[in-house]
């Protein structure tokens, strides 16, 4: 029998090497959070997630003081005789803490992926599993990542776009602006050349009519999917689009939970979802979201918070060999994006959006420096 001695919660800034720019935020640090959890036995693991009030409606704050004052205490009560029993307490919780500790109408699916990944984290090594999903399950042998464009038009843009293409990278999304972004996506299309996938992102920029103007536009250069292009809660907005262009809708920040992802089912509002772990509630529940959107006949992209350091990658790639049908997937950045990754090993796709080998290691299979960590930490606690 198996508990935990000691959480300790850490407010972290990893530096970008450029700031990234989009229609709902411009980003220069990771804004993450960072949970260390130690077993009785002395084995630990760690979470991570990145919350995002206008993804999952949850502060880096609120997270912070929801998990010292509610989760973490309830969860040091906790003792588990094998990694199975580990298993079957995430699936019943599916992404939210369980409903006596924390109201389930209250916005937590980032706080409860980062305890999602601890605990799968500490307690894998702790009764040295890997862990695996699908056991046996291996990346598809064509899975690519693809690159994404930050909303910043001019030098850094070509800059962005030209290496790229010398990279080989085959599918690229751009992230547009209220504006709509045609002279962007246009510019891209030039550089980047037909044979490349292009899809967009307007965060939510876009009411219906704008949606309506700007999506056809943007198809004459090849752009077949648009990610979240109005408001989250526009279902109705969401589902006209779907009826109207012909074109792929991708639900992003409409999707952080089960509830809401049968909700954007039955109202038809979308084609394709963006499932990440660190805004849906863990690896767990995400895979749970990837399986149900692929019986509803939907395309998967499986994404992540920018920022992510190689911890949270190392989830994302057990997932996507778990699911296997993904059809977009947008990760691993590893110092493509950050200044400095506290995980070891790093996590970074290479040439092509070739995905790095997944780790064979107990646990989620990377540790983390925290020598690397502790300087970018602004607010910690111990519970």
């Amino acid at each position: 029998m198996a508990g935990i001695a000691q959480f300790e919660l850490f407010s972290v800034d990893l530096p970008f090497r450029r700031p990234f720019t989009h229609a709902a935020a411009v980003r220069t640090t990771s804004e993450s959070l960072i949970l260390k959890c130690v077993t009785t036995s002395g084995h630990t693991g760690f979470g991570e997630c990145l919350p995002r009030h206008y993804v999952s409606g949850e502060t880096r704050d609120r997270v912070f003081d929801l998990l010292a004052s509610k989760v973490l205490p309830r969860l040091k009560e906790m003792n588990f005789a094998g990694f199975e029993e580990v298993l079957a307490f995430l699936r019943q919780c599916d992404g939210k803490a369980p409903v006596d500790w924390v109201p389930p109408h209250i916005r937590q699916t980032a706080a409860w992926a980062a305890v999602d990944l601890a605990l799968l984290d500490a307690f894998g090594r702790e009764f040295q599993t890997p862990i695996e999903l699908v056991p046996g399950a291996r990346l598809p042998a064509d899975f690519r990542y693809s690159a994404v464009f930050s909303a910043t038009p001019g030098l850094t843009f070509m800059k962005t776009a030209l290496a790229c293409r010398l990279y080989g990278i085959r599918q690229v999304k751009v992230k547009v602006d209220d504006e709509g972004g045609e002279r962007m996506v246009a510019f891209a299309r030039r550089l980047l050349g037909t044979g490349c996938d292009l899809r967009a992102d307007a965060n939510m920029a876009w009411d219906v009519e704008t949606a309506l103007q700007i999506m056809p536009k943007l198809a004459r250069n090849g752009v077949r999917v648009f990610e979240q292009p109005v408001a989250a809660d526009d279902l109705a907005g969401l589902a006209r689009l779907v009826r109207e262009t012909g074109l792929g809708v991708m639900a992003d920040e409409s999707l952080t939970d089960a509830e809401s992802l049968e909700t954007l089912i039955a109202e038809k509002a979308c084609t394709a979802v963006n499932v990440r772990i660190s805004k849906c509630g863990g690896l767990l529940a995400s895979y749970n979201r990837c399986r149900r959107a692929l019986e509803a006949g939907l395309t998967v992209q499986i994404g992540c918070q920018v920022g992510e350091s190689s911890l949270l990658s190392a989830a994302q790639l057990i997932l996507i060999a778990a699911v296997g049908q993904v059809t977009y997937g947008e990760g691993c950045f590893g110092r493509h994006l950050l200044r400095h990754d506290p995980a070891v090993p790093l996590l970074q796709f290479g040439y092509g959006g070739r995905p790095p080998e997944r780790p064979s290691d107990a646990g989620l299979g990377v540790s983390m420096n925290e020598d690397r960590l502790r300087p970018f930490v602004s607010r910690s606690v111990i519970v």
